[in-house]
């Protein structure tokens, strides 16, 4: 009965031992916050940050992309609603935004980032 409590009790050379590794249990916790802060935190901000910039800088006559995927051309704004042309004699208002992008020519996005171009050859002729 006596070795069960000797076995089941921690000598006091081994509870001295283990307080010195607490800061040790928290330095995979920290990388993994350091590793999420730069791979999704940081960039998340980043493109908040430029939307809001766009969304400022929009005036009338640009053409926009709404976040519902409708085209159109801005014909009034005020502070907090954009009054967007979608059609010959149709207009919509919408909140400011709900504004996703701006648009060069129609179908193209000025936000919307460069892909590589990719090679015409197809894979039998990449093969040889």
């Amino acid at each position: 009965m006596i070795d069960i409590v000797y076995a089941m009790g921690q000598g006091g050379d081994a509870a001295a031992g283990g307080q010195g590794n607490t800061f040790g249990a928290f330095i995979p916790l920290i990388l993994m916050f350091v590793i999420f802060y730069f791979l999704l935190i940081r960039p998340q901000q980043k493109k908040s940050k430029e939307h809001k910039e766009m969304i400022s800088n929009l005036k009338r006559g640009d053409r926009i992309i709404t976040a519902g995927g409708i085209y159109g051309r801005i014909t009034g704004i005020d502070d907090a609603t954009v009054t967007v042309e979608i059609a010959d004699k149709v207009r919509i208002k919408l909140a400011r935004h709900n504004v996703a992008a701006m648009v060069k020519n129609k179908g193209q996005q000025v936000s919307a980032p460069k892909e590589p171009k990719k090679n015409n050859k197809t894979d039998t002729e990449n093969s040889k």
